[in-house]
């Protein structure tokens, strides 16, 4: 079981740790642990209990009345508004999938967001925020391995299904190759940028995860793409991004590399002027 700090839970549920405090002193909707010195420790039910109490109040249910219903009247009226309003909710169940490991509330939440305004803006619009914030979550040690994992493969395996469903572009000589290199397994980006691409009729060759740089320069040379893509998440020394991208320039040639990811904007000074930086989804769009 996870422990949160009020921050943490400022973080996940947008609600100010100001308002918690008041919250709790006011109406006793939570309860939390504390330790010596003081300070507040959340579980993971504490969690999902705000993440409910949220999702009424956004809908208009005032404070003073949550706080006399019991928990199951509080997760009767949830499930009620969510029947009703799948996709303006769909962080909340999304959040709270994460927490319960439960692969269906996930699958159907994003089943309903692709359904409703399609991959590309379920994608910008809310796999994003939500991975954003996941992911400081995890930094900071309040999810665990196991539940980043867990839906980070289930996004995973949601955009590849899309893309499945997308025909195979027949132009072999105007091909993009998209790979992630040697130390690198983050491919969710690298994903979405092939959904992109396929999406708009381009032909690509996609090779993957943690390419060796040699397996490379042979699809290169053997495939003759008209473009390169790339994801770069995973911290590495700010001298070995430079000398890699400046290398496989000289190999390569007028390619152009699009390159992407956390490590990418904080070496962009370094590489601008041998990569396209991939800012952020719109960006790419644009670019093809």
């Amino acid at each position: 079981m996870a422990e949160y700090k009020i921050k943490d839970l400022e973080t996940l549920s947008g609600i100010k740790a100001h308002t918690i405090r008041i919250w709790e002193k006011r109406y006793n909707i939570l309860a939390p642990e504390r330790t010596d010195t003081q300070i507040r420790m959340y579980s993971d039910n504490d969690l999902v209990t705000l993440l409910n109490i949220c999702l009424l109040y956004k809908h208009g249910v005032k404070i003073s009345h949550i706080a006399n219903l019991t928990l199951n009247q509080i997760q009767e009226k949830v499930e009620k508004i969510q029947e009703e309003n799948e996709v303006e909710d769909s962080y909340e169940q999304l959040i709270l999938a994460l927490l319960t490991l439960d692969e269906n509330l996930f699958r159907n939440t994003l089943s309903t967001l692709i359904k409703e305004v399609g991959l590309s803006k379920t994608f910008t619009d809310h796999l994003m925020p939500f991975l954003g914030r996941i992911g400081i979550m995890w930094l900071v040690g309040s999810i665990n391995h196991a539940q980043e994992h867990f839906i980070s493969n289930l996004i995973r395996q949601k955009i590849i299904a899309e893309i499945d469903k997308l025909p195979i572009p027949d132009n072999p000589n105007n091909a993009v190759m998209l790979y992630l290199p040697e130390h690198e397994w983050h491919e969710i980006s690298l994903l979405f940028y092939q959904f992109i691409l396929r999406e708009r009729k381009v032909t690509t060759i996609y090779l993957g995860q943690s390419l060796p740089y040699e397996s490379l320069l042979d699809s290169i040379r053997q495939l003759k793409p008209v473009a390169i893509v790339t994801s770069w998440l995973t911290a590495v020394e700010d001298k070995f991004i430079e000398n890699y991208f400046r290398q496989l320039k000289e190999e390569i040639g007028n390619i152009p590399i699009y390159a992407g990811g956390y490590q990418i904007k904080m070496n962009k000074k370094n590489i601008s002027s041998l990569i396209i930086e991939i800012e952020d989804i719109h960006s790419f769009h644009k670019f093809f």
